[in-house]
């Protein structure tokens, strides 16, 4: 029928050209131009029918692919298309209500779909679907792998099948109660060896007591560890009350010369009771980074905390880095981003540790920046390597614009301080709301306030090796490329002094895995060489030492670069007969110390009493509108005390 209807429209205009030919051929030129003036304008209608009929096709494919492209964007089903690393290039509007929040530098589905296996949906082998919750909804993802022209990377697109109603999806009224005592064994140890069963026994009643008047199943599962199961109910009392087990507790006294303390976490709001287990097992490992004699309660993404009163006992055990590391993960996954910030003058060991974690905060899929003002003199070297690679370029930002992008979802860790007076920038800290401190520092009464999570542990030999330790718990073999490697290995080797000081098995076992990651000896070793200029600096600062009774005390010249006051102080230490050495510098209206020992005194006791910190080894002070003669008669003074008390 086509093929007749195409015959037809053909032989029209075919006869009256052939006509018009003919009628041209035989001098009739008139009636020949008549003819084909009427071909021309039979062909002119063809054309415009044509015309319109193509028109109107076109209309209707573009109305079509219109709505297509509406539906699937209001469709049902949360859809992402997303790179093989779970990058996401385009989602539909359902997709943001799995969102935490509406933050856009939540860029990456893992940080949205937490649990999401890439692996096992983009190459499936056998079960085609992961089932995993999110926002108190289940469903079940899928991906399916989309050719698109003209792009080498592959591209997949995912959605989530909402089962919740199909299943009948509650949340369980049980809530779960994990009881850890802190410092049972320690608590032992200072009780008589008589009175040890009492104050077993006594611990023991207290906590059972407690359980039976919530009317809750207990089981203990360790010398020192409990778990109850507990109609939510009463865990609502319990918050009001505030938990006062953590003062029973803590009242507890059987002979006992150190304050039993516990830490509690507590699960609720889960679909089972297996999740409120896991929730209440992170709120304890929170508790317990924090430094125990506290609650947390976790429900869902919401966690409170209660207690805390009780100076924390720190232990140098790789149990408490992976407890660490677990808590930090859940509250980067909690946050909408994640800021890291050093002291001022950032050193190899402060700004290494930066570049290590937020490699790995990256690889969770969350957003990272470093915040990084222009005292860089200390990692000038290692910096220009870094931004040799374009990987790096938007990795740091300021202070001020820090300050400006914050919310209260986002998450400020500081690493290796926790001196208010230290930090790069105390007026970001004091507006963030959700802080964590990472240091291997003594303790200072200047502590920053408010933070939710703090790892200070003083028989560490660097922030760097803190770091190394807790990323390997974050996530499964963290990918750390050679210069992020040798950052964190240049901050071990500068705070030990090349693996002279506080350096024990671990440092080694870190400094190991480092190495495993590429990190080049010979590059750490040229971050800290010093050009002549700097070499002369220190000879004169050493050149003006004073030595007494194995103590040496130089000044350096007036505002020399504080890495010269810490090198001149170091090479001190390699001259025979000084054991402790002291070296001060004028810069500006402030006055530098910087001490280490290899003897007894412990210059950190020393340093102290003039406002610094640090270690037994290594400290060092900062005085305000000072004059480096009064800071020097103060420091002798400081050591003739300190002297005069070891005597």
């Amino acid at each position: 029928m086509n093929i007749v209807t195409t015959l037809k429209r053909l032989l029209k205009p075919i006869i009256l050209i052939i006509s018009s030919l003919i009628l041209c051929y035989y001098s009739y030129i008139g009636i020949a131009l008549v003819i084909f003036l009427i071909y021309l304008i039979d062909n002119f209608y063809q054309l415009n029918y044509y015309w319109q009929q193509d028109n109107n096709l076109n209309e209707f494919i573009k109305n079509l692919n219109k709505g297509i492209e509406n539906n699937i964007f209001q469709f049902i089903y949360p859809l992402a298309l997303i790179e093989k690393n779970g990058n996401i290039l385009w989602n539909n509007n359902i997709f943001n209500y799995l969102k935490t929040s509406e933050e856009s530098s939540e860029k990456n589905i893992l940080s949205i779909a937490r649990g999401l296996n890439l692996d096992r949906i983009l190459n499936p082998k056998g079960n085609l679907h992961q089932r995993l919750k999110i926002k108190q909804k289940l469903y079940d993802s899928y991906a399916t792998k989309i050719e698109i022209k003209d792009k080498s990377d592959d591209v997949y697109l995912v959605y989530f099948n909402d089962i919740t109603e199909l299943i009948g999806y509650e949340t369980t009224k049980e809530s779960i109660m994990l009881i850890e005592v802190d410092n049972f064994t320690e608590a032992l140890d200072t009780t008589e060896e008589s009175n040890r069963p009492l104050l077993v026994a006594e611990i023991e009643r207290t906590i059972n007591s407690y359980a039976n008047n919530l009317k809750a199943m207990i089981k203990k599962y360790d010398t020192n560890k409990y778990v109850l199961s507990i109609q939510d109910n009463y865990i609502k009392k319990q918050i009001d009350e505030k938990f006062k087990l953590l003062d029973e507790i803590s009242n507890i006294d059987k002979g006992n010369k150190l304050e039993v303390t516990l830490s509690i976490g507590v699960g609720r709001g889960g679909v089972s009771p297996l999740e409120n287990y896991k929730y209440a097992n992170t709120a304890k490992e929170l508790a317990l980074g924090r430094g125990g004699d506290q609650a947390v309660v976790k429900k869902n993404d919401d966690i409170k905390f209660f207690g805390g009163n009780t100076k924390e006992i720190e232990k140098r055990t790789k149990v408490r880095a992976r407890v660490v590391a677990h808590a930090l993960t859940e509250l980067i996954y909690l946050s909408s981003k994640v800021y890291i910030i050093g002291h001022k003058n950032p050193d190899m060991d402060c700004f290494g540790s930066a570049v290590g974690l937020s490699s790995v905060i990256k690889q969770l899929g969350k957003s990272c920046k470093i915040i990084l003002q222009n005292d860089i003199n200390a990692i000038e070297y290692y910096l220009d390597n870094l931004m040799k690679e374009s990987k790096y370029d938007d990795l740091f930002i300021s202070a001020e614009k820090g300050k400006n992008d914050l919310d209260d979802e986002t998450l400020v860790i500081i690493v290796d301080v926790h001196n208010k007076s230290y930090v790069a920038d105390l007026d970001l800290m004091d507006k963030a709301k959700r802080k964590v401190i990472i240091d291997h520092h003594r303790r200072s009464p200047d502590m920053i306030e408010g933070d939710i999570l703090n790892y200070i542990e003083v028989y560490a030999s660097s922030t760097s090796e803190m770091i190394t330790e807790i990323i390997q718990y974050m996530v499964d073999k963290p990918k750390l490329t050679r210069l992020e490697a040798e950052g964190l290995l240049a901050g071990i080797f500068m705070d030990t002094k090349g693996f002279s000081f506080k350096t024990g098995v671990r440092t080694f076992e870190a400094a190991s895995f480092l190495r495993k990651a590429g990190a080049d000896t010979i590059e750490i070793k040229k971050m800290f060489t010093d050009d002549l200029e700097n070499y002369l600096l220190i000879a004169d600062t050493i050149k003006s030492a004073d030595v007494k009774n194995n103590i040496a005390i130089a000044i350096s010249p007036k505002n020399v670069d504080t890495v010269i006051v810490a090198k001149s102080a170091d090479e001190l230490l390699n001259i025979s007969g000084i054991n402790v050495s002291f070296v001060l510098a004028q810069v500006n209206d402030e006055v530098y110390i910087s001490g280490r020992s290899v003897g007894d005194i412990n210059v950190q006791v020393v340093l102290e009493t003039l406002g610094g910190g640090g270690h037994m080894n290594i400290a060092g002070a900062k005085l305000s509108n000072s004059k480096v003669e009064d800071v020097l008669r103060d420091l002798e003074e400081a050591i003739k005390k300190y002297l005069k008390v070891g005597d």
